[in-house]
């Protein structure tokens, strides 16, 4: 079967002699091959013409199977005649002409490609650069209503205590104030509200100053925070779990994160955690019945701002 279907490939068959001219002249073996046999293997010149002719053929590059007559003599002189190198000429100078067409249409179509891959590249910086601006934006209003929020508290805070000053020295309120009706348990509502805006305040303040203090050391601020909001949102997520409360303030993993940072243990003693020693080991504790869940949230909150919001210890400074 397989000597079957060698036979069945064509064989062509050329004149070495007039192949080694053609070959002398420039052409490549393939070409050469292609164009002796089908130009009948009979001048050189005819040879050349068929080569010009079918320049574009698709197969002309791909070397077919060759019988190479040494017996077969050129009817006519073989000499390179003049009239044949203008024609080769002729045939390598459209060639090279085509070559450098299709390079420089490759050449605009890869500018047009660089040229588009530029665009897309700064649009999407643009839109990147937008969006930050828009999330810095956003930082700042929420950063602004929060200050907001925590002087009117504190303004509330301290007229109160203005009237309950001068109402317990017997002297006239000023007029149009109105003096509070509340219930005791009302007030002592409020004296709870009081504190937790003093707490809020000084847990703030201890934040503001941990992160100028190590302002140099980026990623230390960064895990210190990161790792009170754990310990944090521990406990208010799972008060009634006892071992989330406790923490083991000689734990290296704490000590190198919290405990030997500036700040790191006063800000979970504001929290409401407690030094104890149990067996000889000092701990970090908050007994059941003084988790304070929403000083605990309001903890989160200002641990979530100070990771997230680059301005947060700037904007301190305006309160």
């Amino acid at each position: 079967m397989q000597a079957q279907q060698e036979a069945e490939i064509p064989v062509m068959e050329v004149q070495m002699k007039l192949l080694g001219e053609l070959e002398a002249l420039g052409f490549p073996r393939a070409r050469a091959v292609r164009a002796l046999h089908h130009s009948g293997n009979t001048t050189l010149e005819a040879a050349v013409n068929w080569l010009i002719d079918h320049e574009n053929d698709a197969d002309i590059d791909q070397m077919p199977l060759v019988a190479i007559n040494m017996d077969i003599e050129s009817p006519e002189p073989s000499d390179i005649t003049e009239a044949i190198k203008i024609k080769e000429q002729e045939l390598r100078n459209r060639v090279r002409i085509k070559k450098e067409e299709e390079e420089k249409k490759r050449e605009r179509e890869r500018e047009k490609e660089r040229i588009r891959a530029g665009k897309e590249l700064l649009e999407a910086k643009r839109m990147a650069e937008e969006n930050e601006r828009q999330r810095l934006l956003a930082l700042r209003k929420a950063e602004k209503e929060e200050e907001k929020r925590a002087r009117e508290k504190v303004l509330k805070k301290l007229e109160v205590d203005k009237i309950e000053r001068k109402r317990a020295l017997g002297l006239p309120l000023e007029s149009g104030a109105v003096k509070p009706s509340r219930p005791v348990i009302e007030e002592k509502k409020n004296s709870l509200a009081v504190k937790r805006i003093k707490k809020d305040e000084r847990m703030r303040e201890c934040l503001v100053s941990l992160k100028q203090t190590y302002k140099d050391d980026n990623g230390r601020v960064r895990r210190a925070f990161e790792t009170l909001l754990i310990y944090v949102g521990n406990v208010a997520t799972n008060p009634d779990e006892e071992k989330l409360r406790k923490i083991r303030i000689g734990n290296p993993k704490f000590q190198e994160r919290v405990g030997r940072v500036q700040g790191g243990i006063e800000f979970l003693e504001l929290c409401g955690f407690e030094r104890r020693t149990s067996e000889g080991k000092e701990l970090l504790v908050i007994p059941r019945d003084k988790v304070d869940i929403p000083l605990l949230n309001s903890a989160a909150s200002l641990l979530q701002s100070a990771i997230t919001n680059p301005f947060f210890a700037l904007l301190q400074h305006t309160h």
